[in-house]
């Protein structure tokens, strides 16, 4: 089959989507389309410009005889903002104000849209970590893991309060809750992890930080090292927070549930990358 550039174009796009952070040789796309590496070149330098052009990401080109082209999803300033504000919109409306002053979240967990662009948005600042492995606490946090996840091509590894049949042998350790300074309990399964690897720590709700801290030190027990801590929603608070290096899209400043008023603000997000 002989394939026209356009399709070419096409087809290469999309394969280059939907393998992020993956070397693809050139001979891969050669021995596909049935053309010369320097028509793949020449291929390739339009996606780039165009990638590059409308804030999709990068496209990095390794040389030598083992190189070949990596996707790298990045997201320009005014995207992230705009997806910072729709959330932040969508979260001050009243009625989704609960009893205790807790926030329903979980429709917006389950947008899968939404979500995808939240994980694009954390893949990026991360995109040069290295990371091998999400983790997020059950369950909440597991829609965003899945997220990043998928913009990082990486696995996702599913931390529980207790041990299940399925999970095989497990770790287990107690840690105590940031904002009801309780002991709990977490659990992870043997397999989940290897030594060595970068974790990038991930949940849709931080207080104070004890679930944070928690997974920082099941991490100790794995010997696996925090590459980094990304977190959808954190609260405004006057105890000493648990962990101080992490990124947040939105702050909770405050909940007044007698005018069923709700005050956000952007997070640390753009602060971090500043700095």
């Amino acid at each position: 089959m002989k394939w026209k550039r356009s399709e070419r174009l096409v087809d290469m796009t999309y394969y280059l989507l939907e393998h992020p952070h993956q070397l693809i040789p050139l001979t891969y796309f050669s021995e596909l389309y049935s053309s010369a590496k320097s028509s793949i070149s020449e291929d390739l330098t339009i996606v780039k410009e165009t990638f590059e052009e409308k804030g999709i990401g990068l496209l990095i080109t390794v040389p030598g005889a083992a190189g070949g082209v990596k996707y790298i999803p990045k997201m320009a300033e005014q995207e992230v903002r705009d997806i910072i504000g729709e959330f932040m919109g969508e979260l001050s409306q009243s009625d989704r104000l609960l009893p205790g002053g807790y926030l329903f979240m979980t429709d917006l967990l389950g947008n899968p849209e939404l979500m995808n662009r939240v994980g694009k948005v954390f893949a990026s600042v991360f995109a040069d970590r290295k990371i091998d492995v999400i983790m997020t606490v059950a369950t909440k946090g597991i829609s965003i893991a899945h997220a990043i996840a998928r913009h990082l091509n990486v696995p996702v590894v599913v931390v529980r309060r207790d041990s299940k049949v399925t999970e095989g042998s497990t770790v287990s350790i107690n840690y105590v809750s940031g904002s009801s300074r309780r002991i709990q309990t977490m659990v992870l399964s043997k397999r989940s992890m290897k030594s060595g690897q970068r974790v990038l720590i991930t949940d849709d709700f931080m207080k104070v930080g004890g679930t944070m801290n928690g997974m920082k030190n099941l991490l100790e027990e794995f010997e696996c090292e925090l590459a980094g801590i990304a977190v959808l929603v954190e609260t405004q608070h006057a105890d000493v927070s648990l962990v101080d290096d992490y990124y947040s899209l939105v702050k909770l400043q405050e909940v007044n549930e007698k005018d069923r008023t709700i005050a956000l603000s952007e997070g640390n997000f753009f602060q971090k990358e500043r700095n």
